[in-house]
């Protein structure tokens, strides 16, 4: 996927994660799914096009990892620490209990063999040397973990450790799952090509990712698993599939909580993501600063300022419906300069059938400087004739 639609993707998941109210899409039964909690994300358009239980909070067991990876990822980008780095191996991760990758104190794995042991072979030793490696210890790097989760707006999340082993503190939901997969292939698509191998090799230990989708649809390229005894089998799922009319592929992400079984969670999330590919479309309504309308200025130098988007606006609609697709806007009145770049200047809402699939900001494709003293003076008195 080119750098440029990722951009485009991080900046509509920040404005508006999951704007489209359920019913609006509600016509279209999912199909069954036997888990506990799971959701589905179209994150083309940010939209939700399916859910059951989306905000309960569960155990999510080695989901917890993507928070892991993402920090590591961070500071990878941020040139905190490097891919051919030791970091040295502590007691509490070469005795990490559950799944492990078998680093060895003696010698230590570099920060790339660590990421790769962490994301396919979900080793918990490996998720504890880098968190040691990037806060000192585990107990540090889980408040860094709920302060990351805060900003990317995971409202019902709380870590307690990098791993996802047990606690009754530690705790998230789908919702909060699939937005923080979303992010994390946006913000680091230069690493988010680790989570589609299929197997690794450390210590002479083959060892293969446990996301089966990974071996029998092409167009899954992530993203991780999980399983306790109180959370069951879970799966981040996620797949891009080209959409004839779209310049770009559209990406589905799948949340799957509490499955009773290693194939049942790959069957379940496979149910959900060929759902949405085959019942919905995704929709580009504007382009990337591509103009929505010219709206009067009050006080400025120009009369009027383009409003548009900042990236490309895409809505998802159950298919065969496109051509029932219909913006409003609402700006706002009066709009007086200055105005800066960027700045909301109304709301765009994007319906079928009288309900609102999403809504967005209209922002200012341009600024505009205020005027002189006569031409503020001249539009005060055209502001109070014309009330």
């Amino acid at each position: 996927m080119p750098r440029s639609t990722l951009r485009s993707l991080l900046l509509l998941l920040a404005l508006l994660p999951f704007a489209a109210p359920q019913e609006a899409l509600a016509q279209l039964a999912p199909p069954a799914i036997a888990a506990r909690s799971w959701l589905l994300l179209d994150a083309s358009s940010g939209q939700v096009l399916a859910a059951h239980e989306p905000d309960m909070k569960v155990e999510p067991a080695s989901l917890t990892k993507v928070m892991t990876a993402y920090l590591a990822f961070a500071a990878l980008k941020e040139k905190r620490i490097t891919a051919d780095q030791r970091p040295a191996v502590s007691m509490a991760a070469y005795k990490a209990g559950g799944s492990r990758m078998f680093v060895d104190p003696r010698e230590p794995a570099t920060v790339e063999q660590l990421l790769n042991g962490m994301i396919v072979q979900s080793g918990n030793d490996a998720s504890i040397v880098l968190a040691e490696a990037l806060a000192g210890t585990e107990e540090t790097f889980a408040q860094q973990m709920n302060r990351e989760a805060q900003r990317l707006g995971l409202r019902n999340t709380q870590f307690r450790n990098a791993t996802g082993l047990p606690d009754p503190e530690h705790y998230s939901t789908a919702r909060d799952l699939a937005t923080l997969a979303a992010r994390l292939i946006v913000d680091f698509p230069e690493y988010y090509p680790l989570y589609s191998k299929r197997e690794y090799t450390y210590n002479n230990i083959r060892q293969p990712n446990r996301n089966r989708l990974l071996a029998v649809d092409p167009s899954v390229d992530g993203m991780k698993t999980g399983h306790t005894e109180a959370a069951g089998y879970c799966l981040i799922a996620s797949a891009h599939r080209k959409q004839p009319g779209l310049d770009s592929e559209r990406r589905l992400v799948s949340v799957v909580i509490g499955a009773n079984s290693e194939s049942s969670r790959a069957i379940e999330s496979q149910k959900l993501l060929n759902y949405g590919f085959q019942n919905f479309d995704a929709v580009r309504v504007y382009a990337k600063g591509q103009p929505a309308g010219n709206y009067q200025v009050w006080k400025g130098t120009v009369d009027a300022v383009a409003g548009g988007f900042e990236a490309d606006l895409v809505v998802t609609v159950p298919r065969g419906q496109a051509d029932k697709v219909k913006a409003e806007i609402e700006r706002v009145q009066p709009l007086v300069a200055p105005i800066a770049q960027g700045q909301r200047i109304g709301t765009l809402r994007v319906k079928i059938d009288d309900k609102v699939l999403v809504e967005r900001p209209l922002l200012a494709l341009a600024a505009v400087e205020p005027a002189g003293w006569f031409g503020r003076t001249w539009d005060g008195l055209r502001m109070m004739l014309s009330k």
